[in-house]
Formats: C-alpha cells, structure tokens, sequence
C-alpha cells in the first residue's frame, strides 16, 4: 500500500497566501456544522468542493461531509471513500491502495463533479495534494446528466464533520472549505506546486461560488459557520465554540502530540493536545515535532495525576507499551535519554537521580519549557518564574542538554501516571488562556516565551529551525 505522505504539506513551504485560521472539531463531543435545508437548490450536477483537512486520529471510520442518508466523504478508516447518489441509484468510489495516516500533515482535497461529460471518469475528478487520483479500487460512476442529491439544499442537510444518520463523526481540523456551485474547477484555482520543493501550497480562490455556493474561512470565532463567498449561506455550529478556532493552518502548520504513540493506556482528543493515560504506570507522548537547532517554547498542564514533562534524544524515544516504570525517553535497556521536571517534588532529572530545584507544580500551574538547542540548555518556568537560577533569556543556568545524545534531535514529551494532561504548542490547546502572549508573531500562550524563543510551528522552524 501506498501512504500518500510525499506532498502532504506540513506548512513549511513559504507561500504569498496565508491561511490564518482553521476550526479542531471532537467527534467524542458531537462537533460539527449544519447548514440547514432551506432556499433554493444549486447545480445538482456540477459542482466542486475543496478543503483542507488534518487528521487528529486514524484508526476509525470517519465521514468529515455527508449530506442526506447517502451522500458520504469518508476516510474508511485510512483509505479514501466517496459515496454519491441521485436518490434512487448509489454511486462509490474508493482506492484502499493509498492511505491517509500522517496526523503531522495538511491534506488537500478537491472533488470536482460535472455528471454532463460524456467520458464516466470525468464526471467525478478527485485530487489529493494537487495530484488527480485515477486509479481505484472500487470506481462506479454517476450516469450521463444525472442529478445527484449533492446540492439538494431546499430539502436535505449538509453536514460538514459528522453523518446525522450513522454517527461517525471527524476528528481533526478543517481549514480554507469551498463549495463552488454550478462549475467544475480544476484543483489549481486552488492551490499550487511549489518551485523549489516541489509540495503543494494554498493559493488563493478569486472565482465565483456560484448561487447556492459558500466559503468558510473561520475567521471569525464569534461566528465560525460564517460564509464569506458573499451568499450568506452560513452554517449552524453544533458544540462548537470560539475555544474551537485555530491558528494550526496549511500555511502554518504547529506541533501537537504524536497520535502514533497511542496505546490501550492513553486517549488523545482535543486536537492531540490532551492526554489521558489510565492503568498502573507512566506512559509517555512525543510531540510530532523534533528539532536540532533554534529556541522553542512550549507549555504543559496537569489536570490530575503525577507528571514528568521535557525532552528527550529522538533516537532513544520510550517505548509507550510497557505498562509501568519507565519516564519519558528512557530506552529499552533502562538507560535514561531525557531531561524533565518531576511534579511531585520540582526535582529537575539529567540523570536518573535528579536534583531538587524547589519548583514542584500542581494541578492549579502551567509548566513553560524553554529548549535552547544553539547552545544545548533546557530551562523550565512555573507559572512564568523560572526554577532556581534559570535564565533562558540571560543564557544562565539552565540543564545542559548532553551532547552525546546520538540523534543531534529532541522531541518534547511527558510522562503521566494515571491521569489527564494538556500542552500548548501555541496553535490549540485546551489551556486557560487570559494574557495571550505570543512569541513575537505566532502562538497563543498563557505566558510570554523568552526573548528569543518561539513556537513550535512551520513558519518559525523555516525561520530559526
């Protein structure tokens, strides 16, 4: 099988278009939006949709556009399936050979329908990263000038995240959602291969919606159903809140924990940056970002349990399946590969036995996690006042971070024994913010990062990583 990573943009591309927003949807919390049965019919058989989507989860089954009992865009749970129907016939379309599992990445998705062409094929073009998708497992067509329900607006619901009648839902984000009614367009209105990378970028839409069209951007987080194509064609929020909006976009892509490290013993939700680990041991997360160079700052947050939060060598990362005894970055062998912060006592651990700093936290603090890999210094805050002597902004105390480290690369991480957690990466997270501090330009923080130091995002890493 093929896993369609290779043109996933993970944001680093540079890009004259900025998406500045995106929306993080739970299907656990039945997050989605409706756009209401109401007005006139579109085009019922020409039309495109194009959005940009991130993956949050992969394991199950999981529709993100459903309209009606039988219209379904659906990832099967990591392969691709489209189901389309006119009322009475049903029409699928699915390749299992090319598999959708990179929660690190932005896909792009446009599926553009014109059921007048006279070759089947063309009647249904489907893009993954700009690339048209031409071989499937399963490829059944609509007929000749058929009309499809897709765009039945006066009499059927559109739902975008979840599927009314079965009750699967989309975990992840969704950024940058057209729907151009009446006109198939090619996936290049809408995006772009960049020169010199060759990865798939955003770029700006300047055609029309048509009538019955819409375009959500989620600029707007009083109002996050708003249609901005100018038809006012918004949609109702079901659970969602302004909390729901983000800054994790396809042109700015951010760090959340690694879903891959997802065992019986752990549940991510909330975007991957919430944890909740159960049973009688540490279990420890990786974030999907590693780095080699640069400052980054990050901030972590016990709701209950006992917790070890820092870095370790990206080479030596934990096995997560082992139910007890082991920290986070401890190898297979029982050698330690981490630095962090014990929450039961502040001890600050380079080495297996620690050394007491006096800066313990509780349920009640927000840990901040200075990591200077210029000049291999860890430094840790609670609450905004650094432990001891630590300084990141000076350079002056501090944890050396070991040169000997095989990989030369870090991950972020934690370990957590028996309860719920939460980090903040600067593009979502579930932690109280009331100053929103931010390093200069990017990220939300409950407190400023060090001068210097910045967030863990795409724009930065192409900047100072």
């Amino acid at each position: 099988m093929e896993t369609l990573q290779r043109t996933a943009n993970r944001g680093s591309v540079p890009t004259g278009y900025d998406i500045n927003n995106s929306v993080k949807l739970e299907d656990d919390n039945t997050e989605y939006l409706q756009r209401p049965a109401s007005g006139s019919d579109g085009s019922r058989r020409t039309m495109t949709i194009s959005m940009w989507l991130k993956r949050t989860e992969i394991d199950d089954d999981q529709i993100f556009i459903s309209q009606g009992s039988n219209i379904r865009f659906r990832f099967k749970p990591n392969y691709f399936h489209i189901r389309l129907t006119d009322g009475s016939s049903t029409y699928e379309i699915e390749d299992e050979n090319r598999l959708f599992r990179d929660t690190n990445a932005w896909y792009h998705l446009v599926v553009a329908i014109d059921t007048t062409q006279s070759t089947a094929s063309n009647r249904v073009k489907i893009y993954w990263n700009g690339v048209q998708h031409t071989s499937f497992t399963t490829a059944n067509y609509p007929s000749q000038n058929d009309d499809l329900t897709l765009g039945n607006f006066s009499s059927t619901t559109m739902q975008l995240g979840w599927f009314t009648e079965g009750g699967y839902g989309f975990n992840g984000y969704f950024a940058e959602v057209h729907y151009v009614d009446g006109t198939q367009v090619a996936q290049t209105e809408f995006g772009e291969f960049d020169e010199d990378s060759g990865i798939w970028k955003a770029k700006e839409y300047t055609g029309s919606h048509g009538s019955e069209g819409f375009y959500l951007k989620f600029e707007d987080s009083s109002n996050l159903g708003l249609d901005s194509s100018g038809n006012s064609n918004n949609f109702n929020l079901n659970n969602i809140a302004a909390a729901d909006q983000a800054t994790d976009t396809p042109t700015n892509n951010f760090c959340t924990m690694n879903v891959l490290w997802d065992n019986s013993y752990t549940t991510f939700t909330e975007g991957n940056t919430n944890v909740d680990t159960t049973g009688s041991g540490w279990m420890s997360m990786a974030s999907t970002f590693a780095v080699n160079k640069g400052k980054w700052y990050w901030e972590f947050k016990r709701d209950s349990g006992n917790a070890f939060v820092g870095i370790t060598d990206a080479e030596d990362k934990f096995v997560p399946r082992s139910p007890a005894g082991y920290f986070f970055g401890y190898n297979d062998d029982g050698g330690t590969n981490s630095i962090g912060m014990y929450s039961v006592n502040g001890q600050v651990y380079n080495s297996p036995g620690g050394t007491p700093d006096g800066a313990s936290f509780t349920t009640s603090n927000i840990v901040g996690v200075a990591v200077d890999m210029d000049n291999k210094k860890l430094y840790f805050s609670v609450d905004g006042t650094y432990a001891g002597s630590m300084d990141p902004a000076a350079g002056s105390g501090g944890v050396t971070i070991p040169t000997t480290w095989d990989s030369g690369y870090v991950y972020m991480g934690f370990s957590g024994f028996n309860g719920s957690y939460a980090v903040n990466f600067g593009g979502y997270t579930t932690i109280s913010i009331s100053s929103a501090a931010n390093d200069g330009k990017y990220g939300n923080f409950e407190y400023a990062p060090p001068s210097g130091y910045y967030a863990l995002c795409t724009k930065r890493l192409a900047e100072y990583g």
